[in-house]
């Protein structure tokens, strides 16, 4: 099972990536966040060795043709280790901070997947560009703008998802599914997993087409006293998460969904700081992996193994980044028999 990392702002991304490479991890991605998702992958490329993911980059804002360049050159610049992944947000973000429509969501996004993979199918084969559906329309790819055939093949596009719909969406039609971090094991065995298998039928594929890669959050530390910080910061981090109505249905298989209302009404009045203190031990240990190095791995393969052969990798995703040796750490253990 690979292991990616998450890459951490801009300044001193290289000398990130290099230790994270060191300590064992297998690729880094990088998140919609105060910086542009696909700039610290740049930076991240010239180390080199390492798988890279957007995990993800908003689909909506973006034309599928910047879409498509952006995937094309992180391809050649990490010589076909790269794995678009693309997500769709929630409808206030997308219509209030990017001024987009958000209307049909999993609908666009499969349309969206549509325009991506006949653009790249144009550079490869030189064929007409003719895509026209209801949201896209491409229909012109002039020589001077065609960057031709990638020597590593296009890049595969993953889709971040949590709602059945989108989900049987990207195991229909993407070639990976991102599980996104405020997820639970429970949650992945009774709502994930069946409508990854309900999309792959309706598409005819098998298991084995079909990548799940899920994000977990850790919250580790080398004592004690490390451990319990990076668990009030994790506490902060599912507040937030929980507190937006889109991740209710995370919270309701465990019961919980009358809190997503209760932290929902504390965002609203800016009282962050508030919100971790409404996530009680078993909330955190039921969604985060939490706990020394060796304790954190195995909760995150107990979380994986729900996915069975479909399990292509993981990504390590932190309120507070650990040093990348601690990092290793976890890999190691990962990688030792049980």
């Amino acid at each position: 099972m690979k292991v990616l990392a998450a890459l951490s702002g801009l300044t001193g991304v290289v000398e990130q990536t290099r230790q994270l490479r060191a300590a064992g991890v297998d690729g880094v991605f990088s998140f919609e966040g105060p910086h542009d998702v696909f700039a610290p992958l740049t930076l991240a490329s010239t180390v080199g060795g390492l798988d890279l993911m957007t995990n993800v980059a908003i689909a909506f804002p973006r034309n599928p043709i910047h879409l498509a360049h952006q995937a094309n050159d992180h391809q050649l610049l990490s010589e076909g280790r790269f794995v678009l992944g693309l997500g769709t947000q929630i409808r206030t973000q997308i219509e209030r901070r990017f001024g987009v429509a958000f209307d049909r969501p999993v609908d666009r996004m499969i349309e969206l997947v549509a325009a991506l993979r006949a653009i790249f199918e144009s550079w490869s084969t030189g064929s007409r560009l003719n895509f026209t559906g209801e949201y896209y329309q491409h229909t012109l790819m002039t020589p001077a703008f065609n960057p031709g055939p990638n020597p590593y093949g296009p890049p595969p596009i993953y889709v971040g998802a949590l709602g059945p719909r989108l989900t049987r969406a990207a195991a229909e039609h993407a070639d990976g599914l991102l599980v996104m971090p405020f997820s639970s094991r429970r949650f992945l065995h009774e709502v994930t997993m069946p409508a990854v298998q309900a999309g792959l039928r309706a598409a005819g594929r098998g298991d084995g087409e079909f990548t799940v890669v899920p994000e977990i959050i850790v919250a580790t530390g080398v004592t004690e006293s490390e451990r319990t910080a990076a668990e009030a910061a994790t506490r902060a981090l599912l507040g937030f998460y929980g507190s937006t109505p889109a991740y209710r249905p995370v919270l309701a298989v465990h019961g919980w969904e009358a809190l997503q209302p209760e932290l929902n009404a504390l965002s609203k009045q800016g009282r962050w700081s508030e919100m971790g203190a409404l996530v009680d031990d078993e909330m955190l240990h039921t969604i985060a992996a939490c706990g020394t190095p060796a304790e954190v791995a195995e909760r995150i393969r107990d979380r994986v193994a729900v996915a069975g052969r479909m399990a292509g990798a993981v990504c390590v995703y932190q309120a507070v980044p650990s040093p990348p040796a601690l990092i290793g750490e976890i890999v190691a253990a990962l990688g030792r028999e049980t």
